[in-house]
């Protein structure tokens, strides 16, 4: 049996790199190397994560120089980042370059927003009111689904933010196949764990618990995203619409497109469609029955289903905005980069009753 592949998580405190420390330790090609917090470098793991006192019962946050020293030294690496954006860029930029400098390989999915724009700094500029942490390294990433790119021609992924992947499932195959006008209106309701593990009012709680409602309507910043990973994977980049939601439970995202169909179009030929357009897609599921986050909540599958009328169509999606939406397909990236299964690591079903 081959040795396994060192893995480092940067970000290490979140939720998201809670979530990929989970996975890593039941993956079968992969090692933690080293988990990377600047705000609590020496302290145990499980301390942040009791949940994982038993895969990592030793381990304890690394300082960023001892994670450089790690990557300048060690052959091949499986570099995760779960930074925040802003600040992701700058540490993927820097541990890169120390592997580069030791003549090391590494393969790196980033889940932050920091290089969902490749080649085009000015863009995220304009998104996020900031200048890009690392300009120079834009082009060697790639922003997409792996279920909607065959071929990778970068070392490096940027996988999209946790919506962007519900509505790129429900939206990628319309376009493709033509089924409809290139502009859609999107909702979708996330859960707390969504905003991230430092509270706030939209995340409190007292205040989120048996509640619904909108938040950034129309103006996300996660729409041109959207947009520019549809256009790539389409070579069509559609008007979007999208409302989001704050909903009262902690993981998953239950979205719905809709969009003009460019000719009628019956439910069951719409399931037909976006069933044949996902048949080779192992975390891709659709049926008939609308689905529901319980049937997909701690797991990396996504339920889709579809409804038309003699206009419209609409697409339902969901996720577990950790799991699928963040470190399962990531971690799925890191699997096709490394020419290993896609599935490994990642096949076990929803609890079910969360």
């Amino acid at each position: 049996m081959s040795e396994r592949m060192p893995a480092v998580v940067l970000g290490g405190s979140g939720y998201v790199a809670g979530e990929l420390l989970r996975l890593i330790a039941q993956h079968p090609e992969l090692e933690l190397a080293a988990v990377l917090s600047d705000s609590r470098p020496g302290e145990p793991v499980a301390a942040a994560f009791p949940h994982l006192a038993s895969a990592y019962p030793g381990v304890r946050f690394r300082s960023l120089e001892a994670v450089e020293t790690l990557m300048r030294t060690t052959p091949r690496t499986a570099l995760f980042s779960a930074a925040p954006h802003g600040v992701s860029a700058g540490l993927v930029d820097r541990l890169l370059s120390a592997a580069e400098a030791g003549g090391m390989q590494t393969r790196c999915v980033d889940i932050s927003a920091d290089f969902r724009y490749p080649g085009a700094a000015a863009e995220y500029e304009g998104v996020y009111g900031h200048a890009h942490g690392a300009p120079a390294r834009l082009a060697q990433f790639t922003c997409a689904l792996p279920e909607h790119l065959g071929q990778v021609t970068t070392p490096h992924i940027a996988h999209p933010g946790c919506f962007a992947t519900a509505a790129l499932l429900a939206s990628v195959p319309l376009l493709t196949l033509g089924l409809t006008e290139p502009e859609f209106f999107i909702a979708g309701v996330t859960g707390s764990t969504g905003s991230g593990r430092e509270p706030s009012e939209g995340t409190h709680h007292p205040l989120r618990h048996a509640d619904l409602y909108t938040y950034g309507a129309l103006k996300h910043r996660h729409a041109p995203e959207i947009a520019a990973c549809a256009g790539l994977a389409t070579g069509i980049r559609p008007t979007l619409h999208f409302v989001p939601h704050s909903g009262p439970f902690a993981r998953g995202i239950h979205l719905t497109v809709q969009a003009l169909l460019k000719k009628p179009l019956s439910g069951a030929e719409a399931i037909e469609a976006l069933a044949g357009f996902y048949r080779h897609s192992p975390f891709v599921r659709v049926g008939a029955a609308a689905p529901r986050l319980k049937e997909v909540v701690a797991s990396n599958y996504a339920h889709l289903s579809a409804a038309t009328d003699a206009r419209s169509i609409a697409v339902l999606c969901v996720l577990d905005n950790l799991t699928k939406g963040a470190a399962g397909g990531a971690l799925q990236w890191m699997n096709r980069l490394n020419g290993w299964d896609e599935r490994t690591g990642l096949t076990a079903s929803a609890p079910g009753w969360t």
